[in-house]
């Protein structure tokens, strides 16, 4: 057994000294990760929703930019409040490595598909009634509830239209109405769609596409042969017209002559350049009154 004077001796002040230093640098450390860890700051652009996690509560008060406190259970969502524009395409190498353009069918159930973008941003005023809506960041809201909108939007209009029509002359205005819904949808909770819009051509199928515009070809043919037919009656029209004039300028020229002869004579004179003609005959000179 060790003795009193040999327990002594083996204390070292130094060695205890410096693991207190250690603990409180550790602690020091600890601390600091905890309080940096607890504050969260909203970028400029967004606007800052503050969400207790453990009570459950959502405070009704946007948070400007800036730094907030934020202890552990508590977490701040920002909403953009300036314009951001997001595209379903079927590219791979654009916003997502997956096809997210929209699928349809016209009234006959023909299947169509097209690329759509929308431009949106948040309402502040309204941004915590939107997170209670849909508890979520932005990206999951643009994912799923703002993408399900326009697509059933876009599909229920669709459904009311052919082929033809919503690949000719109501191709605007089925993206419009689906625009004008999903507005209304989405205004009460402060989600403010400022457009929806078509971002490429209306896929068709390659068949029903030929035959589209075959028929436009022919109906383009028919209004150039329905054109030169009016030109051609119009240049008819306006020949007879002229000739209908001259007919009756000449009737009333000859009923004029017929009632004053000396029309006639007034006719030659006007012509007469100064010279008597050469007149070979027994007869009266024309034209000069020899009495």
């Amino acid at each position: 057994m060790l003795n009193e004077n040999q327990g002594f001796r083996g204390f070292n002040p130094l060695r205890a000294f410096r693991s207190v230093i250690l603990w409180v640098i550790l602690a020091g450390i600890a601390v600091t990760v905890l309080v940096m860890s607890s504050f969260a700051r909203v970028e400029p652009g967004n606007v800052g929703i503050r969400v207790n996690n453990i009570a459950g509560g959502v405070s009704p008060n946007s948070l400007a930019v800036g730094w907030y406190f934020a202890p552990p259970g508590t977490h701040i969502y920002e909403y953009p409040v300036f314009t951001r524009t997001y595209t379903w395409t079927a590219s791979r190498t654009e916003q997502n490595a997956v096809d997210e353009s929209f699928n349809f069918q016209d009234k006959n159930g023909l299947s169509l598909k097209a690329d759509v973008a929308v431009s949106y941003h948040v309402d502040p005023s309204h941004a915590s009634i939107l997170f209670q809506r849909y508890r979520t960041d932005m990206d999951q809201i643009i994912a799923g509830p703002l993408r399900n909108a326009i697509r059933n939007a876009v599909v229920e209009r669709a459904a009311q239209l052919g082929v033809e029509e919503i690949y000719g002359n109501h191709k605007a205005e089925l993206i419009a109405t689906a625009q004008r819904r999903v507005q209304a949808f989405f205004a009460p909770v402060g989600l403010q769609i400022e457009q929806i819009y078509w971002a490429g051509n209306i896929v068709v199928p390659q068949t029903v596409l030929d035959q589209i515009n075959a028929k436009i070809a022919n109906e383009q043919s028919a209004l150039a042969a329905q054109a030169n037919v009016a030109t051609a009656r119009a240049n008819a029209e306006s020949r007879i017209a002229k000739a209908k004039g001259d007919a009756e300028a000449i009737q009333v020229e000859a009923e004029a002559i017929r009632t004053n002869p000396e029309i006639v004579k007034l006719r030659a004179v006007e012509k007469w350049n100064g010279q008597l003609p050469t007149y070979v005959g027994s007869g009266p000179m024309p034209f000069i009154d020899v009495k």
